[in-house]
């Protein structure tokens, strides 16, 4: 699925600034999100809709100690796009986040031109806490990104997902 929607998916891929190239297997891959999620680092997820893998969402850069704190990220397939997915998938990594992985804080980092991803954020209600300059490398430059972020006190008691299903506030 990734290789049939590398077009799509490529104006948005983490590259290294020092020009190398990762080995990009899918064999490598998986080792690596397996290796993360042992050390507590990451929770990966694949997005299905109507029982067909579409995507995948993950929590990573999970802090613990006095943070308590992650980052998520997320992709679908160029023909998932448009449906509300991400949404919905981004709200249920939230409340997982905070209901089972004891989180007190996600974060959304997303280019500026990303307007789709922004939609996004919007819909959930993120705060938004500014703007990092040149902050991940990604197809073959430092981006921009502006910064949303949740905490559980932003949600009052309430899941996103409900906040979601209830219309924003």
């Amino acid at each position: 699925m990734r290789a049939a929607n590398a077009a799509h998916l490529g104006p948005w891929e983490p590259t290294s600034p020092q020009g190398t190239r990762p080995d990009n297997s899918f064999r490598s891959y998986v080792r690596w999100l397996e290796r993360s999620a042992a050390e507590g680092a990451m929770l990966p997820f694949t997005i299905e809709y109507a029982g067909e893998l579409v995507g995948q969402a993950h929590l990573f850069d999970i802090s613990r100690g006095s943070q308590l704190s992650g980052a998520t990220g997320y992709w679908l397939a160029q023909k998932a796009c448009g449906r509300g997915i991400a949404t919905w998938a981004v709200a249920m990594l939230v409340d997982h986040a905070f209901e089972q992985a004891d989180l007190h804080r996600v974060e959304v980092n997303i280019r500026t031109e990303n307007a789709a991803s922004l939609r996004v954020v919007r819909r959930l209600g993120l705060r938004e806490e500014g703007v990092r300059s040149n902050f991940i490398h990604i197809d073959g430059a430092w981006r921009t990104h502006r910064s949303f972020a949740v905490t559980v006190e932003d949600l009052g008691g309430r899941l996103l997902q409900d906040r979601l299903a209830g219309g924003l506030t």
